[in-house]
């Protein structure tokens, strides 16, 4: 079965009990507008007549050009950014709200726990994942495919350059966060032991290896589609403790974020100056939007509750520290020393 019948059956199946409220790629209508840019391609290439030249002319502004595609760039671009950026949105919305009921605190927490005497909330969870994952996975195939459609037509990189732009805009689908943050939440509700119906299955798409030379978290996502996240921080060469992803995406401890960006540990991320760089990509303005990993760093822990340990005290130690500097600098600015 060819993809476009299998996303369309996808949405079908999916439309009632998810996808009514969130965003998705328009595949059929897109490939409508390439197809329509393949026909007018075609005639533009058979137009030899002098005559059906100056036809043709009154309507140049709707037949693609060889080096340039003013009608798919406008049709096809636009709305597929728009697309992109809607389902980014919408998943991450989504993801959020999830991992919010999975890790809850403070009142909601008690409220949590007196849930779960009455009702198995981990299995809903488990399926909302499930169908988070598929929303993501399916979407995210269908722009590759659109893309790579969109070059084999007009004989370009425009398709392969837009991947580029959404990687910068942050809505590349398979480079967010929340889909690493999603796995872990898998492989965390694997570690407890979730029951539900077909999740063992399920549940061997993930795993997490911190036994390597280099720790991994692995994602079985599709068939076609299998992804590695390394679980190392570029900066300190060690595996994450309280990780940060950046919205370029790249993660880091907390402690190394913090000082990468000249600010204490205290203060937090987030209090980065806006030119402020990432110190893989170097990008700009990548602290402002950074995601508290705390689905990863709950499944790191569990996995090496001595390293875990072990890095908290360090940390503290370097926060008590960097508190007491500031302070005392405080202290005499305020004295005029």
């Amino acid at each position: 079965m060819k993809f476009g019948a299998t996303y369309e059956e996808y949405l079908r199946a999916e439309q009632d009990k998810f996808l009514g409220q969130c965003s998705h790629v328009e595949y059929k209508r897109l490939k409508k507008v390439l197809k329509k840019c393949r026909v007018d391609r075609s005639l533009q290439a058979d137009g030899t007549n002098g005559d059906e030249q100056q036809e043709g002319s009154d309507e140049s502004s709707n037949i693609c050009e060889c080096n340039s595609c003013t009608l798919c760039d406008r049709l096809f671009f636009t709305e597929l950014n728009k697309e992109a950026s809607e389902i980014a949105g919408c998943f991450r919305s989504r993801v959020q709200r999830l991992l919010h009921l999975h890790v809850p605190s403070g009142l909601q927490r008690c409220i949590w726990r007196f849930r779960q005497c009455f009702i198995d909330d981990q299995q809903i969870m488990v399926q909302e994942g499930r169908m988070l994952l598929n929303y993501v996975t399916m979407n995210a195939i269908a722009i590759r495919k659109i893309l790579k459609k969109y070059d084999k037509i007009h004989g370009s990189v425009s398709g392969r350059d837009f991947k580029s732009k959404m990687q910068t805009e942050h809505i590349e689908l398979l480079q967010s966060p929340w889909l690493i943050e999603l796995g872990a939440f898998h492989l965390n509700c694997d570690d407890s032991d979730a029951d539900e119906p077909g999740a063992g299955g399920f549940f061997k798409n993930f795993s997490c290896d911190l036994s390597g030379a280099q720790p991994l978290l692995t994602m079985t996502i599709s068939e076609t589609l299998k992804y590695e996240y390394s679980l190392t921080c570029p900066i300190c060469l060690d595996t994450l403790f309280n990780p940060y992803a950046l919205s370029c995406g790249h993660l880091f401890c907390k402690a190394c974020a913090c000082g990468a960006a000249s600010v204490y540990i205290f203060q937090g991320v987030k209090s980065a100056p806006p030119e402020a760089k990432c110190p893989v990509c170097r990008a700009v303005g990548v602290f402002g939007r950074a995601v508290h990993m705390t689905e990863l760093e709950l499944l790191l822990k569990r996995r090496d509750k001595d390293y875990f340990a072990q890095r908290l005290r360090e940390e503290r130690s370097v926060m008590v520290k960097q508190a007491k500097e500031y302070w005392d600098s405080q202290a005499m600015l305020s004295m005029g020393i």
